[in-house]
């Protein structure tokens, strides 16, 4: 008997210890009991469950609505994920579980929503002219539950108007709107407009509860006191930088348009900008410069002027040739020089071979009518002042056809069997090509060089004769002749005999052509050559 109670004491205390090691069956919903969302973030809900080893989850809401979100189950928990959250999940939401024999349980969480998502937006007319009607209008957007909803507009701390929506039963966010007049002063330039939006519920948690935001007022006027200052000066030197600046009170800023007056009295457009900078002035940059300021809203303007003078060294500014710096011989030609300086210059236009000076007013002119090729070469303006002085050359060329065609021999007396040298020069532009002629026994004459130097060795007697020099260039030609003969002959026998035979033969012509040959001998050193062309030419 002893023994079978021993063994059922045994018993029941091996079941205890089974039973202290299950657990409980439980469950909890994270988070718990209330929640409070914003609308458009997302939201989710956990039921979790322990002491059940296969649980079975179920969702719903106390009113049987939609859920408005995804149930996803797991092992020993399951999730609800509201995303986004909207105004269909404000419900409480119940989540049951069963597990097997152990039974089911139940548990619910209140979701509240709201949704105050960004600061107040404020709209003024950037237009504001003082002393006129001004409204400001404000913006709360998406707004809920906006029956909570509190505006306050201030300006620089003081308030202006207060608006609520009590009886607002909006059931969705809205974007509130609040409208105000007003009639803001000069002196409200600078000053703030604030919106002030507050959702103060009681019994919610969330942050924040007010938002503001704030604007500063323009106050339009002007343009007034317009002023232009010159920097470094009003006289710059030619080279230095110049800043014009231009200053003039008005709210919004004005729009600055530079001009210049022209010679003629029209207005040149300039810039369109406060400050007026040019890196290097020069004499043109002289004149009245006007500054026009416009305030677009007021449709008021008001001009400042400044006078601008340059001062420098001269600049010359033409040298030319009309009609081109090459002209032909006989040509009208004109040679102009003009400059510009402060104070006005004086200009020298010479020919730089003559250094003879033409002119000293500040613009001078050379006019050579038919033009010499001695006319030709360098020309030189000068203008100088008290600041200094500037020069430049300009080259004139002048083409001209061949001219001062000239034959030289070498050596002067000529005998057989030396060798004589004849070379023919000419001037011209361009320079001028030389060929040499020979007159045949024909009458005609033959091409025998293309050089101006001609070279016979061992001259002999049908080396004599008639020879013609020819210069030529595209504006002409000149021909020069020499004719070569003998005045001594070789002293040997065979040669002398034939020499007097024909000497005698010829002495019945010789006394009437003396007199001719003494007028060739004249005409050709005359003429630079060292023949008897024209006389032999009047014979041929």
């Amino acid at each position: 008997m002893l023994k079978e109670m021993g063994r059922a004491s045994q018993a029941v205390l091996l079941i205890l210890c089974v039973l202290r090691t299950v657990k409980a069956f439980e469950m909890e919903i994270i988070p718990a009991e209330r929640i409070v969302a914003q609308i458009g973030g997302t939201l989710i809900l956990t039921c979790n469950t322990t002491g059940c080893a296969s649980p079975s989850f179920s969702w719903r809401t106390q009113m049987d609505s939609p859920l408005g979100g995804k149930v996803s189950n797991h092992r020993t928990y399951s999730t609800l994920t509201m995303n986004p959250v909207g105004v269909v999940n404000s419900h409480s939401y119940l989540c049951t579980v069963i597990c097997g024999e152990r039974g089911k349980k139940e548990k619910s969480v209140k979701v509240e929503l709201y949704s105050f998502p960004s600061d107040p937006i404020i709209d003024i007319s950037p237009s504001l002219v003082a002393g006129e009607p001004a409204p400001v209008i404000c913006k709360i957007p998406d707004v809920y539950p906006s029956h909570h909803l509190e505006v306050l507009l201030k300006k620089d701390g003081q308030v202006l108007h207060e608006e609520y929506f009590l009886y607002d039963d909006s059931t969705n966010t809205e974007t509130k709107t609040v409208t105000y007049t007003f009639h803001p002063m000069a002196e409200d330039a600078g000053k703030e407009i604030t919106c002030v939006a507050r959702l103060p519920i009681a019994d919610m948690d969330f942050e924040p509860k007010e938002r503001t935001s704030s604007q500063k007022l323009n106050v339009n006027f002007g343009p007034q006191n317009t002023v232009i200052t010159a920097s470094p000066s009003n006289s710059p030197m030619a080279g230095d930088s110049l800043n014009l600046t231009c200053v003039t009170q008005s709210n919004p800023p004005a729009q600055i348009v530079w001009s210049k007056y022209l010679a003629e009295e029209s207005i040149q457009h300039v810039i369109k900008n406060n400050v007026l900078f040019i890196s290097r002035v020069h004499f043109n940059d002289s004149g009245r410069y006007i500054c026009e300021a416009i305030n677009l809203v007021t449709n008021k303007t008001e001009e400042a002027t400044v006078n601008i003078v340059i001062q420098g060294a001269p600049v010359i500014t033409k040298l030319s040739i009309e009609p081109s710096t090459t002209v032909q011989e006989g040509q009208n030609v004109s040679i102009q020089c003009s400059a510009e300086s402060n104070p006005p210059p004086k200009i020298i236009l010479r020919r730089k071979s003559d250094n003879a000076d033409i002119g000293t007013s500040s613009a001078r002119s050379i006019f050579l009518p038919s033009v010499m090729f001695q006319n030709g070469g360098d020309y030189e303006c000068v203008a100088e002042n008290k600041y200094g002085n500037s020069k430049s050359e300009i080259t004139l060329n002048v083409k001209y056809g061949p001219k001062n065609t000239v034959i030289t021999v070498f050596p002067a007396a000529l005998k057989e069997g030396e060798t004589v040298t004849m070379k023919c020069t000419s001037s011209g532009n361009p320079a001028p090509v030389i060929s040499w002629k020979k007159k045949k026994a024909t009458g005609e004459f033959e091409k025998i060089s293309k050089n101006a130097t001609i070279t016979i060795q061992n001259l002999k007697s049908q080396d004599l004769g008639l020879y013609e020099c020819e210069a030529y260039n595209q504006f002409g030609k000149e021909e020069k002749a020499v004719e070569l003969y003998v005045q001594a002959r070789l002293e040997e026998p065979d040669q002398m005999i034939p020499f007097i035979i024909a000497f005698s033969s010829v002495a019945a012509v010789a006394v009437p052509a003396a007199a001719i040959l003494i007028y060739v001998a004249r005409q050709a050193k005359i003429n630079g050559s060292y023949s008897l062309v024209k006389a032999l030419r009047l014979k041929v």
